[in-house]
């Protein structure tokens, strides 16, 4: 058995690495170009443009790797089924079964490296290409009115809720544009600081640069009303926003890892604001590496087909539309669980569960009656 499993592993590894490659050096090329066409603005440079394309390679690789994976696995059971090997294998005692634990084996190892590449290199390479396109273009602008996050508090005066707006980063890495309002328990505004740049470390401390503060007066206060401005060149505000809840609101979503994800949601959860979409995004990461045990289970099947079903080219092709429709029916199920508020684990699991039952039927059918 061991000879066995040696002769599949190195096949199937083999080919789900070449097709990985394939794909990696096509979307360096796609991103490479798309990275050329802003090469001479703001900054940036062809070095610019390669390292940028080099960084986003670790995220591709996480998101293709379960198709390569069910691409090379078709590919190589169907090559040895069509020059009979697999056949040969079958009758020296390779049972169905045997053959479904074996493939099942190199299935969760191949989820295991999607992981470790999910959550550890691609996040890191992600940070890191945010930083270069910061510092070759002066700053990183967010879209729209910016990042929000949202603090409350219960002091000794009563409750305070308290609202960040973040406009983008610097090319040090500092933040930029930073409006502070803060509320009373009745919605009246009491403080507002708006700085130039600055920073906050993982206990929540925040230095502000060139800070300016108007404090409008409480209710009922005594004399005349009056709003008190005032400048800092530099200040500490303390919050319970610290860096890593920072980060997650302003790099990109692929920059956080499956931890980050859940310690944000339950943040956000926390503070009452909408968590769902960062839910769902979540249990996808979580669950994700799985999609290589479903993708070794769909190719199972392909090995059990007579040669003349179909030439190895035409069950590759057959792979790619599974591929191609699994990673479909994945995003549109996130998509519709975040505006259909479904229950996130359980439509990030769906499309995995259904492949891997599509599967099971297949290859039991093929086993009894071919």
């Amino acid at each position: 058995m061991k000879t066995v499993r040696r002769l599949l592993y190195r096949d199937i590894v083999a080919s789900v690495m070449f097709v990985a490659l394939a794909f990696l050096s096509l979307f360096f090329f796609i991103d490479l170009v798309e990275a050329l066409d802003a090469v001479g603005r703001s900054g940036r440079n062809v070095g610019v443009a390669v390292q940028t394309a080099a960084l986003q390679l670790p995220g591709h690789f996480y998101e293709l790797f379960p198709i390569a994976v069910l691409i090379g696995t078709i590919f190589s059971l169907a090559r040895m089924a069509q020059s009979s090997e697999f056949t040969i294998l079958r009758t020296g005692g390779l049972g169905p079964w045997r053959a479904l634990r074996l493939l099942a084996a190199l299935g969760l190892a191949f989820g295991v490296l999607t992981f470790a590449v999910g959550d550890y290199v691609a996040p890191a390479a992600e940070r890191q290409a945010a930083l270069l396109q910061a510092r070759a273009s002066g700053g990183l602008r967010l879209g729209g009115a910016g990042a929000w996050l949202k603090e409350r508090r219960s002091t000794a005066a009563g409750e305070r809720s308290i609202s960040v707006n973040v406009a983008g980063a610097t090319a040090t890495g500092a933040l930029a544009g930073i409006r502070i309002f803060e509320f009373d328990g009745d919605g009246r505004l009491l403080t507002r600081i708006d700085a130039l740049e600055g920073r906050v470390d993982n206990e929540g401390n925040w230095t502000l640069i060139d800070a300016h503060l108007a404090h409008w007066p409480l209710p009922r206060s005594e004399g005349t009303p009056q709003v008190r401005l005032e400048r800092q060149q530099q200040m500490q505000w303390t919050s319970t926003l610290g860096a890593d809840v920072v980060a997650a609101a302003v790099l990109p979503l692929g920059s956080m890892t499956t931890l980050e994800l859940w310690r944000y949601s339950a943040h956000l959860n926390l503070q009452e604001q909408a968590a769902q979409s960062h839910l769902v995004r979540f249990w996808r990461k979580a669950l994700y590496p799985l999609a290589c045990l479903v993708m070794v289970a769909l190719a199972l099947p392909f090995a059990y087909m007579h040669a003349r079903s179909g030439s190895v080219s035409l069950k590759v092709f057959g792979g790619i539309l599974l591929g191609i429709s699994f990673v479909l029916l994945n995003n549109l199920s996130g998509h519709i669980a975040t505006l259909r508020a479904w229950t996130p684990w359980v439509a990030a699991a769906a499309p995995s569960g259904l492949y891997l039952l599509l599967s099971m039927a297949a290859f039991a059918w093929l086993v009894r009656y071919r």
